[in-house]
């Protein structure tokens, strides 16, 4: 083989290989990594944004009826519909977690080598979804005439609202970690928001599952609100239950054996 046909052939071969590889569509702009500032920032605008949907559309159910079923049937369905939307627009710049104990349990899994948030990502996101969280309840008290900041009363401090705050962390973890495992991610905002209205019901708690989202509700003397003196336990248990639905993954999506050739 010549020079000139060795020449030839690498540039054959290159040009298959380039084929070969998934292509922008013409005009398109090439995907790019996100700056960890706008990452930042969709987290701290899309937990601001959640918080303000579920304190909110507490404040409203409330104004409406006295039926406790029908308030949390109307603060349930606004939070589906809110949470879908904000996972599917906010998904793709940071990942749409909106939630300390996801960005933990992923930083955790991408330091034992899968995929996910760096150190500094995570140092950068659990203060932004915390400031967020808080500044969504402000918000959404602002907008109902209601004083902007006021410590909630509702205590919640019975054992069996903790295990509810396990089972419907757990299960929150074991979803999102289920889905990333088996490749059908692009499911998440309808399978999260579908899983966190479902908890509202199933679970004792009406399923925080969120440490963020907890200390924004202590702010807010509304439906949605928690006493801080439960903030610390149910923060605790959301952790705990991070931990079961990480260990829940691990076992159930186990790497199978490679079938012989």
């Amino acid at each position: 083989m010549t020079a000139t046909e060795v020449t030839e052939h690498d540039r054959a071969g290159r040009s298959a290989v380039a084929a070969a590889e998934p292509q922008p569509a013409p005009g398109a702009t090439p995907p790019r990594t996100p700056p960890l500032i706008a990452k930042a920032a969709a987290e701290l605008i899309g937990a601001a944004a959640l918080v303000a949907v579920v304190v909110g559309s507490g404040i409203q159910a409330t104004a409406l009826t006295e039926d406790v079923g029908l308030q949390l049937l109307a603060n349930s369905t606004a939070t589906v519909f809110g949470l879908g939307v904000l996972i599917l627009l906010l998904g793709p710049v940071s990942g749409a977690h909106f939630n300390p104990a996801v960005t933990l349990a992923e930083w955790w899994t991408a330091r034992r080598g899968g995929a996910g948030v760096s150190l500094r990502e995570a140092a950068a996101y659990v203060p932004a979804q915390i400031v967020g969280a808080i500044a969504g309840a402000i918000l959404a008290d602002a907008m109902f005439g209601e004083p902007l900041v006021e410590w909630s009363t509702h205590d919640r401090p019975a054992g069996h609202l903790l295990l509810g705050e396990v089972v419907a962390t757990a299960g929150l973890i074991l979803l999102i970690f289920g889905l990333a495992r088996t490749d059908r991610l692009r499911f998440a905002p309808v399978a999260v928001a579908s899983y966190i209205g479902a908890a509202y019901w199933f679970t004792s708690s009406t399923s925080f599952a969120n440490p963020a989202v907890t200390i924004g509700r202590a702010f807010t003397d509304t439906f949605a609100g928690i006493a801080p003196g439960s903030v610390a336990g149910f923060i605790g248990m959301q952790l705990v239950g991070a931990v079961v639905g990480l260990a829940l993954v691990a076992l159930i999506f186990m790497p199978g054996r490679k079938a012989a050739e």
